[in-house]
């Protein structure tokens, strides 16, 4: 059950880990997209709060995730302050109980991370530690809390960690991409860079609490079988529109199968367009 209530903030934060896989074509970020310039025009602002339902095999509530944009400064920088909660409830709470806070701090102009916190309790697994980015060095300090440790790793450029990729996709311009082309960005993430892969399935209407809402839908690339069922377990549908925000999320597990969907929402950057 760990492992269920576990993707709580990674099944929001586009977190699965990839493996390599034949590719039918494979572009990297940059290639396809080009980063916001100017603050009207982001994906996201600070006040936007969205609220995800998580439930297993469709019908029993596991319990809710949020994810919470500020904004701040760093070393004179405008950078934006991230935060992603996870919660277990109803019946899974009272066997197992879980509370999940993620954030992470990135600058504006360059949608990079400078910093990022993970303090989780899973019924009794706990993990408390902070990251530090030093994209100059290409190095992150990793502060662990719980055992009192610091290490400093190598990271590459343009790297991303578990919470800042989901923004840094948010804030891309993804129209010309076609069916089959597959992304990449390096994430850091358990003192090590991994390759988040993620394939665009194509445009499709979504049906949501609040009405049909046209969405792109994405496939990432999952590493199977201590979680997920099969390599490619996990889609993702989010709003066709300037938010860009996650509408659904579907995961087939090694027992049963989990979903997000969006909940609630303020605070969007741009009009959230429903199809009445």
């Amino acid at each position: 059950m760990r492992n269920i209530t576990h993707l709580f903030i990674f099944l929001i934060a586009f977190t699965s880990i990839g493996q390599s896989v034949e590719k039918k074509d494979r572009k990297s970020f940059e290639s396809v997209s080009k980063v916001k310039d100017s603050q009207q025009n982001y994906a996201f602002k600070g006040g936007e709060w969205l609220k995800f339902k998580m439930s297993y095999s469709n019908f029993l509530n596991a319990g809710f995730s949020t994810m919470e944009v500020r904004e701040t400064t760093n070393n004179q920088k405008e950078a934006f302050h991230i935060l992603g909660k996870g919660k277990s409830t109803g019946i899974v709470s009272l066997f197992f109980n879980v509370t999940d806070n993620y954030q992470t701090f990135m600058y504006k102009e360059s949608m990079l991370p400078y910093r990022f916190i993970r303090k989780i309790d899973e019924g009794g697994y706990t993990k408390d530690e902070e990251i530090l980015f030093n994209h100059d060095k290409n190095e992150a300090t990793v502060k662990n809390y719980k055992h009192n440790t610091i290490d400093r790793h190598p990271i590459g450029n343009d790297i991303q960690d578990l919470l800042s990729s989901l923004y840094f996709l948010r804030n891309q311009n993804l129209t010309n991409l076609k069916v089959g082309d597959e992304l990449e960005l390096k994430m850091f993430i358990d003192k090590e860079v991994t390759n988040f892969k993620l394939r665009f399935l194509g445009k499709e209407i979504v049906k949501t609490k609040f009405g049909k809402v046209k969405s792109l839908k994405f496939k990432p690339m999952v590493q199977a079988g201590r979680v997920f069922k099969e390599q490619e377990s996990l889609t993702i549908w989010i709003s066709d529109d300037d938010n860009k925000i996650p509408l659904l999320i579907k995961a087939s597990l090694a027992v049963g199968s989990l979903r997000a969907d969006l909940d609630e929402f303020k605070g969007l950057a741009h009009p959230f367009n429903i199809i009445f």
